[in-house]
């Protein structure tokens, strides 16, 4: 069953559209969606070094939708009401995909953005659902 949006979900995601508008946070949006498309480990060392301010830009962003997406699997926040209009969270996924097993294994910790992957995969369900051919036009438009 499917639950029913509220206004508190709806006030919600419009704070976290207000957090977006920071000025810092446009900057490692802007960087991130430009700039961000390692296939591998190695390269992601390269692209984001410690201290840089990739590196900043890379973990505000990757944090931020990781907190999202937290709030939608702990029930905080309705699910389909994000979707609808929360697609950036699947940029995120799609881009950061191809790393994360190298991250998860230098940093020791399986389970790390592990909320951002189970919404993306639940993400990419939805957009399926919607229209099979959706999902994979939107990897190739992202990722290519």
């Amino acid at each position: 069953m499917i639950s029913r949006p509220t206004y508190d979900d709806a006030n919600l995601i419009l704070r976290l559209y207000e957090m977006r508008r920071e000025e810092r946070m446009r900057e490692a949006r802007a960087w991130f969606t430009a700039s961000f498309r390692p296939k591998k480990w190695e390269e992601l060392a390269t692209l984001v070094p410690p201290g840089s301010g990739e590196n900043a830009s890379f973990r505000m962003v990757i944090t931020y939708w990781d907190m999202v997406a937290s709030f939608i699997v702990t029930g905080v926040l309705n699910k389909e009401l994000f979707f609808q209009s929360g697609r950036e969270l699947l940029v995120v996924h799609e881009r950061l995909r191809p790393v994360l097993g190298g991250m998860r294994d230098a940093y020791k910790d399986p389970s790390y953005m592990a909320n951002l992957e189970r919404v993306g995969a639940d993400y990419a369900a939805y957009m399926q659902a919607q229209s099979p051919d959706a999902y994979p036009a939107f990897v190739k438009r992202i990722t290519g």
